[in-house]
């Protein structure tokens, strides 16, 4: 069970950033820095391919409805991000089935993205888009930091995704009334689209 809280830690993480958490892992491995790193995550395909990601994730992530968009598109890839890498930890440690470790990865990974999603719908309520700037950096160093902190101290990270975890699910408690207006506003615009191309007609 010694991979659980790493499992644990990934799994929150791939909730906010997926991309972020495979390029980090697979440059600690790569580097070094930490044994308990698949050789999976350290293929330069695959850490290619998550730092292009991560690059379109940084600047999507941080303009406002545009974050919202991404965040839909990925309700599918960051449980399953999560579920992945959980089920490498666990067979590269050996200290845990796959199965197991790909159900708190995913699982974890389902919670901390309904939780930024949410939280990303009640900051587009405001017209201006420093909050959304503020927020993305805030989760991006937060991703970086938990992850970095967990190749040394993986029982402490674990816990403290814990506690951000619980917290952001009070908060998102608070926020269903400002989330709801969101939804609002989006199906109000998409229905003024639609009007506007039956006035306009057939060219």
């Amino acid at each position: 069970m010694s991979v659980l809280p790493l499992v644990f830690t990934s799994g929150w993480a791939s909730g906010v950033n997926a991309y972020a958490v495979v390029l980090l892992l697979g440059l600690f491995g790569l580097t070094g820095v930490s044994d308990d790193v698949p050789q999976t995550l350290q293929r330069p395909e695959v850490l290619i391919a998550a730092g292009v990601l991560f690059l379109l994730e940084t600047v999507a992530d941080k303009i406002p409805y545009v974050d919202s968009v991404w965040d839909s598109a990925h309700t599918v890839i960051r449980p399953l991000a999560g579920a992945w890498v959980g089920a490498l930890l666990a067979g590269h440690s050996g200290s845990l089935s796959d199965v197991a470790a790909g159900l708190v990865g995913g699982s974890t990974a389902l919670a901390s993205h309904a939780v930024k999603a949410g939280t990303r719908m009640a900051v587009n309520t405001s017209p201006e888009p420093v909050s959304n700037i503020v927020l993305s950096l805030a989760e991006d160093l937060g991703v970086g930091g938990i992850v970095s902190f967990a190749m040394f101290h993986p029982e402490a990270a674990a816990i403290i995704c814990a506690v951000l975890l619980v917290s952001g699910l009070v908060v998102m408690v608070f926020l269903v009334s400002r989330i709801r207006r969101f939804l609002r506003r989006r199906a109000q615009r998409r229905e003024e689209r639609r009007l506007a191309s039956r006035i306009q007609g057939p060219p």
